[in-house]
């Protein structure tokens, strides 16, 4: 299991990867992809899942805590491409009401008002 931040576009996009299992023991590490970095203001954070090959409670709640983290800087989250497991817990977890979700790399599902932006 890992955690990888690439930031891009002058600190505006930052991608997170996230491999193997999402859970409890990679709280911290995912905290600190998002909570170090300078001029946090407007940011898109894309958090892509594409080899997530396991999510539980506790990775909902980091992903409710980073949305919560860019709506109070005027940012956005995106879910990108979780793997098929992944996206049924997703949607059993109704995020598609929160986040916007995009299940291949040129679809996006973007069901309710103020996805991303969290409204």
């Amino acid at each position: 299991m890992s955690v990888r931040r690439e930031v891009l576009e002058d600190g505006k996009k930052v991608q997170i990867n996230i491999s193997g299992r999402f859970d409890y023991k990679l709280s911290q590490e995912f905290r600190d992809t998002y909570r170090h970095i300078p001029g946090q203001e407007g940011v898109a954070y894309y958090v892509d899942l594409s080899d997530t090959d396991y999510m539980d409670s506790s990775a909902l709640g980091m992903l409710l805590l980073l949305r919560e983290h860019a709506k109070c800087r005027g940012g956005t989250v995106f879910i990108e491409r979780p793997s098929e497991q992944v996206g049924s817990i997703l949607k059993v977890a109704n995020f598609e009401q929160l986040f916007t979700i995009n299940y291949t790399d040129n679809t996006s599902v973007n069901s309710g008002s103020g996805a991303g932006a969290g409204a």
